[in-house]
């Protein structure tokens, strides 16, 4: 079975946020699925296999971390198609069945890929009692991101706090189903980003996520609103770092980067 690690949301290797991806006949059990996921031991592995033609969906795609399944994940997506496009798997949008539902990444001419993803939704919260000490910095604002992303969206104030954060991660982990997205407005926006964050995901097994597309239907809206204006480049402001171009759509959002393979090889377990 071929396995391939693709960088995505970047057009260069060793950046953006690496997945493993695995095409297959069937889904085997999902102990399997775990197990893979795990020896790969990137942020996610993506599983997908085609189904039938004439039904809504194209390929059923699902997401494991190391540590377990997940509902939705931008970049391993992005990392799926990358490989259908680039093997001949497949040719022009792809639409995949997943526990979000359909989800079509549509192909550029310029290489990019679009991800068509469901907005979060945004709920306003107290800003939870602890968080300033286990972040490291204190939130302006806290919002709750859904039953999907299943993260705590919190402002702090300004770039430079963002890319300074070093956080308890075990102590983040009250705070969350999945994680915490701490973003801040771009202190220069010529240098070609609207806003930054950076994604800790400590209930998953992620201490920080690298880029995380999924987090982006939460900034899009978030940003959109604050800077009148629906579509925006995001910097995630990881070590390996990465852009997300973001167009919000009403109750969908388009996420845009583009991917790498840099390995290939045989899975032989």
């Amino acid at each position: 079975m071929r396995i391939r690690i693709v960088d995505a949301f970047t057009d260069r290797p060793f950046a953006g946020n690496p997945a493993g991806v695995l095409l297959l006949d069937a889904f085997p059990e999902d102990d399997r699925l775990q197990k893979i996921a795990l020896e790969v031991n990137h942020a996610e592995t993506a599983f997908a296999h085609p189904l039938p033609a004439g039904g809504e969906a194209d390929w059923a795609l699902r997401w494991f971390t190391p540590a377990t399944e997940v509902a939705l994940c931008g970049h391993a997506t992005l990392a799926t198609a990358h490989v259908l496009h680039t093997t001949g798997a497949h040719e022009g949008p792809v639409r995949f069945a997943t526990r979000s539902g359909v989800l079509i990444a549509t192909p550029g001419e310029d290489g990019s890929i679009t991800l068509d993803f469901p907005t979060a939704p945004l709920t306003p919260v107290e800003i939870p009692e602890g968080i300033a000490k286990a972040l490291g910095a204190r939130p302006g604002a806290a919002l709750d991101t859904g039953p999907n992303v299943g993260d705590l969206l919190v402002e702090v104030a300004d770039e430079k706090t963002v890319r300074g954060l070093d956080p308890d991660h075990r102590a983040l982990a009250a705070h969350s189903r999945r994680g915490i997205i701490a973003t801040a407005r771009a202190e220069d926006p010529a240098r070609g980003y609207d806003y930054v964050s950076r994604c800790f995901f400590p209930n998953v097994g992620i201490d920080e996520d690298p880029v995380t597309g999924s987090a982006h239907t939460a900034l899009a809206p978030y940003w959109a609103q604050r800077l009148g204006r629906t579509d925006l480049t995001g910097l995630q402001a990881s070590p390996r770092s990465g852009h997300v171009r973001t167009q919000l759509r009403g109750d969908r959002t388009l996420l845009g980067g583009r991917a790498v393979t840099v390995i290939e090889g045989e899975l032989l377990a």
